[in-house]
């Protein structure tokens, strides 16, 4: 059963005013984060009610906050008590993995979203305290620990054909080799960005004479609405889109849909984690281990094969959109050396 958000209060507002607010969080906020909002105030408040015995409260009390930190930054798998009991009952409910040592990001995200909800109804938040300041600090340098890749391995060139060449010329093998194509050449698309396009965020003015289409972002990490980045996909992936785009007879509307058993494209857009379940389909289909890759690895195959074929790094964060070049840089720095193409500059 889903949680509902916080309603944003004071005492301040009419009704209607509320109203008004509550439906900009919801047009302002980005989808991807609403989700999560819901899922962590859902568990916030499932882990209050198994410790306290209680509701959440607005504002919460600053003990609460300071229990949550300290349960929150240790292994509980043996050490008995309320913590521990909590975290099973959590666990149960499919709220908590296990009663291992939640990673810093998830801890720094739950709290994030926590003080979020106080925001949201003009309330100073517990975490604001300098003593929960520093435990949370001291809670994130505890649990330190290497940060695990998105996906097990990054979908390189010759991953992608492998999965290519499982798609045929029925309309789920074309929608499923556009997303392909588009999610990797675009520049490493994350799933929620592909999901999120739509037929008018697609310029065709360039293709009868570039051989290339236009693809406009309205949602992504690191942009906002009002300011969609505009990034180009050329040849066969150009080609790909088109191809599904006339098959399934998409005129406006979302870009990419569920088809139907009759192999129809149906008028809604996919699933947010349809993208997913995509992928692990062409896995099976090419012979591959489902977890072999995972939808972050389109993005991180795009920047790896951009560093083997001897691309400039601020050339293809142009089209992955990232702002950090540290960031981006990990994926050229996993390349192996040996396949690093400076190590050819004297030729054979």
């Amino acid at each position: 059963m889903k949680t509902a958000l916080p309603v944003p209060t004071s005492s301040s507002i009419t009704a209607e005013d509320e109203a008004a607010l509550i439906d900009l969080y919801k047009r302002g906020t980005p989808s991807n984060t609403l989700r999560a909002w819901e899922s962590d105030l859902a568990y916030i408040a499932a882990w209050k009610a198994a410790v306290f015995g209680k509701a959440l409260l607005w504002p919460e009390e600053d003990r609460v906050a300071l229990r949550f930190v300290l349960d929150h930054s240790i292994d509980l798998t043996n050490a008995p008590g309320s913590a521990q009991d909590a975290a099973v009952e959590l666990i149960t409910r499919g709220l908590r993995r296990s009663l291992s040592c939640p990673a810093p990001s998830t801890l720094d995200r739950r709290i994030s979203s926590w003080r979020a909800f106080h925001r949201m109804k003009n309330l100073a938040s517990p975490f604001d305290a300098p003593l929960l300041k520093q435990a949370c600090a001291k809670a994130r340098k505890a649990a330190a620990r290497l940060p695990a890749p998105k996906s097990p391995r990054p979908v390189t060139r010759a991953i992608l054909e492998q999965l290519l060449a499982t798609c045929d010329d029925s309309l789920r093998g074309q929608r499923d080799r556009a997303i392909l194509m588009l999610g990797f050449g675009s520049g490493g698309r994350r799933r929620s960005e592909i999901t999120a396009l739509y037929r008018e965020d697609i310029d065709t003015a360039d293709y009868r004479s570039k051989d290339l289409i236009w693809l406009r972002l309205q949602e992504t990490k690191t942009t906002s609405k009002g300011n969609a980045p505009r990034v180009p996909l050329k040849g066969r992936a150009a080609r790909a889109v088109l191809r599904w785009i006339d098959a399934a007879q998409i005129t406006a509307g979302p870009l990419f849909r569920p088809i139907s058993q009759s192999d129809r494209a149906l008028p809604r857009k996919l699933a947010p984690d349809a993208i997913r379940v995509i992928l692990r389909h062409r896995l099976r289909a090419a012979g591959l281990p489902e977890d072999y890759v995972t939808p972050h690895g389109l993005r991180a195959g795009f920047l790896t094969q951009a560093a083997l074929d001897g691309a400039p790094l601020a050339a293809a964060m142009k089209l992955s959109l990232h702002r950090s070049a540290l960031q981006a840089q990990r994926y050229y720095a996993d390349v192996e050396i040996t396949e690093n193409p400076a190590t050819d500059l004297l030729g054979e």
